[in-house]
Parts: C-alpha cells; structure tokens; sequence
C-alpha cells in the first residue's frame, strides 16, 4: 500500500514538474513598432486591438525559395485577417552586407507583388533575435493569450511544398491557425523549415 502511495506522488510530481517545464518554454514575444515597406508608415501588433494573432513571416527580397511563397502570402493575409489573424512579414536582412535589402528595395517589391499586408524592416534586427528565427522563408503563430501576452504556438515552415503550392499535402501555418481559432491546441507546433540564412550583424556564425 505504502509502496502504490508513493508511486502516486511521483507520477503527480512527474506531472507538475512537466507542467512547469512546459510553461517555462512557452515563447512570450513583446509588441514591437517597425516601419513598413508597404506603406512607409510605422506599424506595431498594438494597432491591432481586435487581432486575436498574428501569423509572422521571416522573409527578404532576393531569397529564391522566399519568392516562391509570395503570392501564398497575399492569398493568406486576405483568407485570415477577416478572422482576426492579419499576416505581417519582416525583413531582418543585414543591410550594411546586403545592398539588395535596403528599405527602398522593400518598397519596390512591396509595390510590384502588390502586397496586401505590412513589409517591416527588422533594421536593427532586434525582432528576429526576439523570435530566434535562422532563415527565410521561416513562419511563426504568434497567438493572445488570456493575460494580453502573445504566445508562439507554431514555428516553422509555411507548408511542404516551396516550388507547386497545389502539390502540398501539410499546410503547417493555416493549419495552426484553424486549429487555435477552434480553441484547439496545435497538432504540430514546429516543423523544419528552409531557406536562405539570416546572419546577424557582428555575430560569429558558421556556414550551414
């Protein structure tokens, strides 16, 4: 008997433990203000006072498997912003060691794909540090939790199927986002993810 009774307390405190483990490793992002190549206006998640997430794109003006995700951006943005999930996309680019990125390139291609959502400028890149993103294209679900926090419930790829978007059979992103919006959890928070890698300004980094 005592032998079941303390079995007990180490799977409650097993339980408890995991618990906080899990608590600890949620991924809490800060509202942020950057200037958008869309509009040349400065845009925060605070604008959004109805928002209940955001779906957050990692992405830049050259990267070929970037491009390859344009329009998909677009067709989202429009699909979930009418259900309070707006797209937002970053460019986190060193710009001192990429001319390619500089903001008025932004807003050229901005203008020339015609997006519908904000093109931000991670000139500083203090957001990608915040959200550790490596490379782009790299999607994250950032989501409100009931303290006002934004939570990251999904990071990684946009689906799994970079070059034919009617071949794709995982659509990780809209997946996670129709998942929250049901107030279900998540079935799969990351996936892997490729692309062309972010390299931070005055960082050491080895070449993949």
């Amino acid at each position: 008997m005592k032998k079941q009774l303390l079995l007990c307390c180490l799977v409650a405190f097993a339980l408890v433990t995991s618990g906080f483990v899990l608590a600890e490793k949620a991924k809490i992002i800060s509202n942020f203000k950057l200037k958008s190549a869309t509009t040349n206006k400065m845009v925060s998640l605070a604008d959004y006072q109805t928002a209940k997430g955001f779906m957050v794109i990692f992405t830049c003006n050259k990267c070929p498997m970037a491009k390859l995700y344009l329009k998909r951006l677009n067709q989202m943005d429009a699909t979930y912003k009418k259900r309070g999930v707006p797209l937002i996309a970053i460019n986190s680019m060193d710009t001192l060691a990429y001319a390619e990125e500089s903001f008025k390139k932004m807003q050229q291609k901005a203008q020339k794909e015609q997006f519908s959502f904000p093109y931000l400028q991670d000139k500083k890149q203090v957001i990608v540090k915040a959200f550790k993103a490596s490379h782009t294209p790299q999607a994250y679900v950032i989501w409100k939790n009931n303290a006002g926090k934004w939570v990251v419930k999904y990071e990684g790829a946009i689906d799994d199927n970079a070059g034919e978007p009617e071949k794709a059979t995982q659509h990780y992103l809209t997946d996670a986002v129709d998942q929250l919006l049901a107030n279900k959890e998540v079935t799969t928070p990351t996936s892997e993810s490729f692309g062309c890698r972010i390299f931070l300004r005055g960082v050491k980094q080895k070449m993949d």
